[in-house]
């Protein structure tokens, strides 16, 4: 029997349909030689610290550093998980054959080699690697199935980073919350989090310390079109004020006329990131929302696996695109004109050598129905993106026009689509689904075309830098907090990001959650306690973008075997070493200052438990007199103390409390 392992429930389904595995069981699904089977996405994790040493618990100081001999995983606790863990180890001591048909990524790897460590499977592994749910790619993810130790690499690459987190995330969160927390907050700390805090507070200071500073700009508007002077801004306004009356009813001439032609490509296809922060920009999606959406319609088999990070297509993907294309109906107007012909293959988009384990997100050609709003947007962004990569580039013509008016010269540029060809996909004055600024249209001019014009001084001041949205910090966690508008730059930053795609929306929530940073609207706002926290880290080491966006990509080299896993979890340790030493001996006498909800809440739980200890009873003593006859004593008996002279008739009697620590 060949036992398939699936991530998830939907999934196993969709595998055993195809297989013709339909005879329902508990937890398993079979038939034609095939159970196929699921996790709910971790049933394992790493062990805790006590799970490794009992004096480990405690949280202190003196624990630390927490270093396990050998890292260890365990079940997690939860009814469900052990029921479906039992059921797959049970099926997995019985098969010939077992096919690993997890999530085709780093985590599904990790994922699914958790388990066929804690079950304990013996007999072969091969590998499921497909990138859509379709009929057509699970047949064919089967006929070519891969040994397991096909997938080593990327199995050391998930755990050595899982490993990484725990060691930095329990020694530091330990550490910083043993020795600066207050009221029995948690200050936590993280490899990817706290430099992603850190840049949301950096921000957020240059915003709060920015001070505007006065500029004077001189502008005038002759047939229509308004020039700015060309020297720029004004600091003085004397000057500002002399140019403009040296102009003023002076005749306004057109001294120079340059147009360029140029052609603009679409915008790449999508990978996670750039979907997230296009689907924030058009419809304010949080990013774990983009997430759970595209993974929706990846499970519906609507579009390919959405976990990517990279914006190409590898070349075998080419013969199916025009059958991907007929299967969107609903854009018609936008695809029959390129059925009409071959496809065009363009590099930009079509380059096997930028592709690792997947390609990017992209249609499967199997038309979408029953669509929520959210998941129609989501799917709508990615379907015009796709078209739009066959259409040929947008012809623009960019005209400068230069003027001057008593040797001023002041100048103004337009663009002018010439030919929108990939625009329509989306509409000709639409550029990524946003309103593109720059388009717009001059008046006619000819040079020496002279006339009246109307000059005018505006005051202005500069402005601060605009605190991060989501899609700011994605692309900031991209790119290691540098700031990159060119598409095919940032996509040769990505190995330096921090975070991988898949997890970047979890960051923004963990820190949500933990109440370090807040929305308000579209932005990021770092609370009191998210600012005390990055000012209470003195080691840079820990908030370091940079830093960690090396540590990434080394765990990228894992995967290419040109960094061992140990020698990365070796410099994790010294590091985390390192920051315990500087906690340990910080002789200042810095705390975190708790938020008032977490102050009132601890004092709240104080009262309520010194007010129930006031209330429990004292116990009597047994041989002291009875305190109603005064002539018996106390004696206890099953269920209640009473006096020694019940025979006689005295009744009292003192009942045992119920909670039975109290009474003992």
């Amino acid at each position: 029997m060949i036992v398939c392992i699936a991530e998830k429930p939907s999934v196993a389904r969709e595998i055993a349909n195809v297989l013709g595995a339909n005879s329902r069981h508990e937890g398993y699904l079979e038939g034609n030689g095939y159970q196929v089977t699921w996790s709910y996405g971790h049933l394992c994790t790493l062990k805790e610290p006590h799970d490794y040493n009992p004096k480990w618990k405690q949280w202190n100081s003196y624990t630390l550093p927490i270093f396990p001999e050998r890292s260890g995983i365990k079940l997690i606790d939860n009814e469900t998980y052990k029921k479906q863990f039992e059921v797959i180890r049970t099926l997995f001591s019985q098969a010939d054959e077992i096919v690993n048909c997890g999530d085709a990524g780093q985590e599904g790897e990790l994922i699914q080699r958790w388990i066929l460590q804690l079950s304990g499977a013996k007999c072969p592994v091969k590998r499921l690697w497909i990138s859509s749910l379709t009929e057509e790619s699970i047949r064919e993810g089967f006929k070519h199935l891969k040994p397991q130790s096909d997938y080593r690499l990327l199995y050391e690459a998930g755990l050595a980073r899982s490993i990484g987190d725990w060691l930095l995330g329990i020694n530091a969160t330990r550490a910083y919350t043993v020795r600066y927390g207050q009221f029995r907050q948690i200050l936590s700390i993280g490899r990817v989090q706290t430099p992603t805090l850190a840049l949301i507070v950096e921000r957020q200071r240059e915003i709060e310390h920015f001070e505007p500073k006065p500029y004077w700009e001189l502008k005038t508007i002759f047939n229509d079109a308004t020039f700015s002077a060309s020297s720029g801004r004004f600091q003085d306004p004397d000057e500002a004020e002399e140019a403009l009356n040296k102009i003023k009813g002076k005749p306004f001439t057109i001294t120079d006329i340059v147009k360029k032609m140029g052609k603009e490509a679409p915008p790449r296809l999508f990978d996670l990131t750039s979907l997230q922060v296009e689907c924030n920009k058009k419809h304010a999606f949080s990013a774990d929302d983009t997430l759970k959406t595209a993974q929706s319609l990846y499970e519906k088999k609507f579009i390919t696996y959405p976990r990517v990070d990279t914006t190409y297509l590898s070349t075998d993907i080419y013969p199916k695109c025009p059958d991907i294309l007929r299967g969107l109906p609903c854009y018609e107007m936008a695809t029959k004109p390129l059925l009409r012909h071959k496809l065009p293959m363009p590099k930009r988009v079509f380059d096997n050598s930028k592709i690792t384990d997947h390609h990017a997100i992209i249609p499967t050609g199997i038309t979408p129905r029953n669509l929520s709003d959210m998941e129609n947007k989501v799917f709508d962004l990615i379907a015009r993106r796709f078209i739009a990569n066959f259409y040929p580039d947008s012809i623009v013509a960019t005209t400068t026009v230069k003027g001057e008016s008593e040797k001023v010269e002041f100048k103004v540029s337009g663009k002018t689509i010439v030919n929108p060809n990939w625009r329509i996909v989306f509409g000709i004055h639409e550029v990524n689904g946003d309103n593109d600024d720059e388009v717009k249209t001059l008046p006619e001019f000819c040079l020496e075309q002279t006339g009246p014009h109307t000059p005018s001084v505006a005051q202005k001041f500069t402005q601060p830098p605009k605190p991060y949205t989501e899609a700011t910090l994605l692309r900031a966690m991209e790119t290691a907090g540098k700031s990159v508008d060119d598409e095919s730059l940032r996509e040769a930053m990505k190995e330096n990001g921090i975070g991988r795609p898949s997890t970047r929306a979890a960051i923004i929530e963990t820190l949500l959650s933990r109440k370090y940073i807040r929305k308000e609207r579209k932005n990021l706002i770092a609370t009191s306690l998210g600012q005390q926290l990055i000012d209470l880290i003195h080691d840079p080491l820990l908030k370091s973008v940079e830093m960690t966006g090396q540590w990434e990509k080394k765990l990228r080299l894992i995967e290419k075997n040109e960094v061992a896993a140990a020698d990365f979890i070796a410099e994790l340790k010294q590091m985390v070493a390192q920051v315990i030493t500087n906690v340990r001996h910080d002789t200042s006498q810095t705390t975190l200052q708790a938020e008032p909800d977490v102050v009132k809440l601890v004092k709240k739980k104080a009262a309520e438990k010194k007010a129930a200890k006031s209330k429990t009873p004292k116990l009597p003593e047994e041989g002291h007199a009875c305190p109603k006859c005064g002539q018996g004593f106390i004696i206890k008996g099953h269920t209640a103390y009473g006096c020694s002279r019940w025979r006689e008739g005295c009744d009292w009697r003192f009942p045992f409390p119920t909670d039975t620590k109290t009474s003992k």
